[in-house]
C-alpha cells in the first residue's frame, strides 16, 4: 500500500508549493556551473592565460585573483539563468495558484501528500500555447521534496497528468526542461517522452553558459 496519495491543490499548500518550486530549481545552479566549466570557449581561453605569469606579464597573485573573479562571475551567470526564471514565475502563474490553475478550463494543479500529511511534491497542467499545439497539454512545475525522492512520486504525478490529458481528448503532453536537469530527462524518457527540440533563449548569456532548453513530447495513444 502506498504511503502517499494525490489530490488537488489547496490554499494551505501555497507557501510550500512556491518554496519547493524555487528551491527545486536552485538545486541545478551548481550543475549548470560545472557544465559551463567544461565548455571549450570557457576553459580554452582560461588555459591560455596560464602563460601570463610565466612571461612576467602579470604577477601570480594578480593572475590568481583574476581567475577567482572569473569563476565567481561564471557561477553568478549560471545562477541568474535560474533565479530570473524563478522570479518571473513567482509573480506570474505561481502568484495565485488557485486562480491560475483551478479556476480555468483545461488547467489543473495536483499535490502529492503523505499519509502523515506531509507535502511531498506537485505538478501542474495547462493547455499548450505553442503554434500547432491546440490539442496538446503542457506539463509544468513538477517538483518533489528532496527527502521524498526515489519513491516514484514524480512518475505517479506525471501519469496523473497524462491521464488528465487523455480524458480531455488531447493528442500529446509537452514540456520543456533545461540541460542540467539530467535526472528529470531520464525519467521523462522512461515514461515515453521523446526529445523534439533543443534551443536557447534569445539572451546571449544563455549561449555563453550553454543554458539549453530541451523540449519533450509524449504522444497519447489513440484508442
Amino acid at each position: 500500500m502506498s504511503d502517499y496519495f494525490l489530490r488537488l491543490y489547496k490554499d494551505s499548500d501555497y507557501h510550500e508549493a512556491r518554496d519547493l518550486f524555487a528551491s527545486g530549481l536552485k538545486e541545478h545552479v551548481n550543475k549548470a556551473f560545472r557544465h559551463a566549466l567544461c565548455l571549450t570557449h570557457i576553459w580554452l581561453p582560461a588555459l591560455a592565460t596560464i602563460t601570463l605569469p610565466a612571461l612576467n606579464l602579470v604577477s601570480v597573485n594578480t593572475f590568481a585573483l583574476a581567475v577567482a573573479l572569473a569563476l565567481v562571475a561564471l557561477w553568478f551567470c549560471a545562477r541568474y539563468m535560474y533565479t530570473s526564471y524563478i522570479d518571473h514565475a513567482l509573480s506570474d502563474d505561481m502568484l495565485d495558484i488557485r486562480k491560475y490553475y483551478l479556476q480555468r478550463d483545461g488547467y489543473c494543479f495536483w499535490v502529492a501528500e503523505s499519509t502523515r500529511g506531509e507535502f511531498m511534491g506537485m505538478i501542474a497542467a495547462l493547455p499548450s500555447s505553442e503554434p500547432g499545439g491546440e490539442k496538446h497539454l503542457e506539463l509544468r512545475r513538477l517538483s518533489v521534496v528532496k527527502c521524498h525522492r526515489g519513491k516514484g512520486v514524480a512518475k505517479v504525478l506525471c501519469r496523473r497528468l497524462i491521464d488528465f490529458a487523455r480524458k480531455r481528448g488531447c493528442e500529446a503532453v509537452v514540456l520543456t526542461t533545461t540541460l542540467p536537469q539530467w535526472e528529470a530527462c531520464k525519467m521523462y524518457e522512461k515514461l515515453g517522452f521523446r526529445l523534439t527540440d533543443e534551443f536557447y533563449y534569445s539572451k546571449m548569456l544563455s549561449r555563453v553558459v550553454d543554458f539549453k532548453v530541451l523540449a519533450y513530447q509524449y504522444d497519447i495513444p489513440t484508442a
